[in-house]
């Protein structure tokens, strides 16, 4: 599509979009009633009103080309989709279309571990030193706990000039996991072990190196053993490299004043990323995953206990709705509408939010196809993201 027919397009599906000529979602599963005149004003209400923040979100000058969100009560599932998953045919997003996850994997890491845990493969205490001596000696006694509540004081292989520099070298050819982290392997810890909290994707592969070495398997063989198969995942995979299967939804730059866009859905090989932000999954893979990871039925009560031990001024990346505070591989957001489970994530075309009631009996997820973070994108339209966040949250937990 040439330039100008681009431009005329995207100026028309946003109008379109706010006079609601062309709202794109997806009408409500079949399902049982949810409980009296009362709750179903309120489940419908809190509908509407996320319907309008993604209508409004998709709008905004810098807005994401597309929003999805898929809530579900029980048994009740309602996808809300507006805008578009691939600019150049208008399809919308769709509940089975692939996309990146981003940080959200790190949840999959967390997953895999304490199902091993669990199972007495691997333990909290478990180190560094201990299950990957080959690693730095001075990270030798970081344990399992910390690394998956971000306390573990591992320097961030992404934010060496290293790192960088092989992946500028060579964006869709990553090298084998086990050697992310030697683009650090020279850093000092940043702090004492479990001393304070801070953000690392070294973290993330640091615990999918300990699965490894707990099970003499490859992690990604792990994902499927312990959490595909379990929760019945059938579209989400942990490739190596920058291909999407098809249908996917299309990730673009966050520069308003690039019109079209540039695509970034191929532009990066997963290994790149690997256990930290590599796995691709849908909406509705994703909305299973975090009702099972929340609702305890990949690992005993006890296990899951030891997750939800939060930690001060813990907050997931980018910020989730409500108060946010880390446990393990998992955040509490604690927001206006009640108290929800879960992780977000971002990564250059795409932003992530999925989170469940305690239970997991409430599940929320709400994907864009750029990335907006608080310091990324065009002016107020993460704020409007955090509003829609926060209205999906209300609507998974209405009628109660």
């Amino acid at each position: 599509m040439k330039r100008q027919a681009m431009l005329l397009f995207t100026t028309v599906m946003a109008a379109l979009l706010l006079a609601g000529g062309m709202v794109l979602a997806q009408a409500p599963e079949v399902s049982a009633n949810t409980g009296g005149d009362k709750a179903a004003k309120q489940a419908k209400a809190a509908d509407a009103a996320l319907d309008l923040s993604l209508k409004e979100l998709v709008a905004m000058r810098g807005g994401p080309p597309g929003a999805i969100a898929v809530v579900q009560r029980g048994q009740v599932r309602e996808v809300h989709s507006f805008g578009t998953a691939n600019l150049k045919n208008g399809r919308r997003m769709k509940i089975d279309d692939r996309m990146r996850i981003a940080s959200a994997a790190k949840a999959f890491s967390g997953a895999a571990a304490l199902s091993l845990v669990s199972k007495g493969a691997l333990s909290l205490n478990d180190t560094i030193g201990e299950r990957l001596p080959e690693q730095p000696k001075a990270w030798s006694e970081v344990t399992l706990r910390q690394l998956l509540n971000h306390t573990s004081g591992l320097p961030d292989f992404t934010q060496s000039q290293s790192f960088r520099d092989a992946l500028l070298a060579n964006l869709t050819k990553a090298p084998p996991p086990e050697k992310l982290l030697s683009f650090v392997k020279n850093k000092k810890l940043r702090f004492e072990p479990g001393s304070k909290y801070q953000y690392s994707n070294s973290d993330n592969i640091a615990v999918a190196l300990m699965v490894e070495e707990a099970t003499g398997r490859t992690y990604e063989g792990q994902l499927q053993e312990q959490v595909y198969g379990p929760l019945g995942l059938r579209k989400t995979t942990l490739p190596r490299g920058a291909n999407l299967g098809k249908p996917y939804i299309h990730g673009y730059d966050n520069d308003p004043s690039a019109q079209p866009p540039e695509d970034y859905s191929k532009l990066v090989a997963a290994g790149w990323s690997w256990a930290s932000g590599g796995i691709v999954s849908t909406p509705a893979d994703l909305n299973d995953f975090i009702r099972g990871y929340v609702g305890g039925e990949l690992f005993d009560f006890r296990t899951r206990a030891r997750q939800r031990q939060v930690v001060a001024g813990g907050g997931s990346e980018p910020p989730g709705p409500g108060e946010n505070s880390a446990g393990l591989a998992i955040f509490r957001y604690e927001t206006k509408c009640g108290t929800v489970w879960g992780h977000t994530g971002n990564i250059p075309g795409y932003t992530q939010f999925m989170a469940a009631s305690p239970n997991g009996n409430r599940s929320v997820t709400v994907s864009v196809n750029t990335q907006l973070t608080p310091e990324n994108g065009a002016p107020g339209v993460f704020k409007a993201l955090r509003q829609a966040e926060l209205r999906a949250v209300c609507a998974a937990l209405a009628d109660q």
